[in-house]
């Protein structure tokens, strides 16, 4: 397993593309952006023609998931390649101590932020040559952890913050990182600014951008004239809210300068782009009283180990490799970046998560198993559980009871037929197979609440 010091005292080496020139790398990563919210996938509410482009160009990932329900555990990952509940930061940084007061277990604490004993796929690339920058959120520690903590040449907008106070200037101010903007500046647009510029000065160095927008999160603003288009609009299957509509319009926007400026600058067909999510869509009721959006057929959201709250949009493209249009229905999730790109790169490295570059060339991955550990009680009301998936079967284990469920994802996608009394056999083994991984992992785990008062305890959620 890559530690600090192992990596410390390897030898640095030239990482080089098929064409014999560094691949740089530019990963985007969206908040709490749904499966379904994306007009490639299926919606005819959101518009993202940006983003479907980039699905056109690339490979699109049908089976990409987060590593956690949450944010901060899959950030912690996407820099580690390491499983959350490895590392013991399974929650986000805000509810690293929280439990509600009268529910049946009583969660552990867990970190606050990435140990600086962790090597980041940006000290990775940085050893090799790459200029590094992270421009966005990054939810992973404060000060003495931030990115420039970790690898990164250059911190634009990331703190501990997992959300601004708002999305316009001055409503910003002081949180995040307590960057300055012009009156009425729209945040993602700042941001994308900021990459734009950094990019253009790298013409001359292999380079890594991490851009984590903070939008699509809460608070859910957008600009007036973009609302009223898609308050004009009519909804469809649970998309309806327009200014959430508006809020992923600027974030399309955004993939788009991003990707116009690479190819102004000549190095569009020598950069890898990787799209993701940190998790589900939010369709809990915690902005306004309303559902955010709808993740259906998938069952719940952000927040539960459900697949609305793991499955992801994920695209890659790598000009060359990655035929144009493609898909793969391989299962990867967000610890699988850092070996990925080390292997397009012409590196490697030993960590949990695996590398598939094979099914980037069109291939089919290894079987293995993926796991999933939120040993925590959500804002969105999610409970603890953990979850493994093995080929297309899931199983999840709800650690207030102990109970079990299975499904067959390749039938039954939205999770709504419980196979667990059809298939006792195959949940028991993987009901092992999911202990044994948190023992090994030495993962924290709830304990009984003395104060727990079952007139009193969580409200449950609604799938909506």
């Amino acid at each position: 397993m890559l530690t600090r010091r192992n990596f410390l005292g390897t030898a640095a080496a030239p990482l080089l593309a098929a064409n014999g020139k560094p691949l740089n790398f530019v990963v985007i990563l969206i908040d709490d952006y749904g499966w379904r919210d994306t007009g490639y996938n299926g919606s005819r509410y959101y518009e993202t023609p940006n983003i479907d482009k980039l699905a056109a160009s690339g490979m699109q990932f049908t089976n990409g998931y987060a590593a956690a329900p949450v944010c901060s555990p899959t950030r912690a990952a996407l820099m580690t390649g390491k499983w959350p509940a490895r590392l013991h930061l399974t929650a986000h940084l805000q509810g690293h101590d929280r439990s509600p007061e009268f529910a049946k277990l009583k969660a552990p604490v867990t970190r606050k932020e990435l140990p600086l004993s962790e090597v980041t796929i940006a000290e990775m690339l940085k050893k090799k040559g790459y200029a590094t920058a992270s421009i966005g959120k990054w939810h992973l520690g404060d000060p003495g952890f931030l990115p420039t903590d970790q690898g990164f040449d250059v911190n634009f907008a990331g703190t501990w913050d997992g959300s601004p106070k708002s999305f316009f200037y001055p409503g910003w101010e002081g949180k995040p990182a307590r960057v300055q903007g012009r009156d009425g500046e729209y945040l993602t647009d700042l941001l994308t600014d900021q990459a734009c510029e950094w990019l253009k000065k790298q013409r001359s160095n292999p380079f890594f951008l991490y851009l984590p927008h903070y939008a699509v999160h809460v608070p859910i603003e957008a600009k007036k004239e973009l609302t009223a288009r898609f308050d004009r609009k009519q909804p469809d299957g649970g998309h309806n809210y327009a200014e959430y509509a508006a809020m992923i319009y600027s974030v399309d926007e955004s993939v788009g300068r991003v990707m116009k400026t690479l190819e102004e600058m000549g190095v569009a067909e020598n950069t890898a782009i990787i799209f993701s999510a940190d998790n589900g869509g939010v369709i809990s009721r915690e902005w306004k009283q309303r559902p955010i959006t709808s993740n259906k057929p998938l069952r719940l959201g952000k927040g539960h180990l459900y697949e609305g709250g793991l499955r992801v949009p994920t695209l890659i493209r790598w000009p060359g490799v990655t035929k144009p249009g493609s898909k793969s229905d391989e299962p990867i999730y967000t610890c699988d970046y850092l070996p990925t790109m080390m292997e397009m790169a012409g590196g490697s490295a030993d960590v949990d998560g695996a590398s598939f570059v094979r099914a980037l060339r069109g291939g089919k991955l290894p079987e293995r198993s993926m796991y999933w550990h939120y040993p925590h009680y959500s804002p969105q009301l999610g409970r603890p559980a953990s979850a493994i998936r093995r080929d297309n079967w899931k199983l999840i284990e709800h650690l207030e009871t102990g109970a079990t469920e299975l499904y067959d994802l390749s039938a039954d996608i939205g999770e709504r037929n419980d196979l667990i009394k059809a298939q006792p056999e195959r949940a028991s083994k993987m009901h092992a197979e999911l202990v044994k991984w948190r023992k090994a992992m030495n993962a924290q785990m709830p304990t009984p609440n003395p104060n727990h008062d079952p007139a009193r305890e969580p409200a449950k959620p609604i799938d909506a």
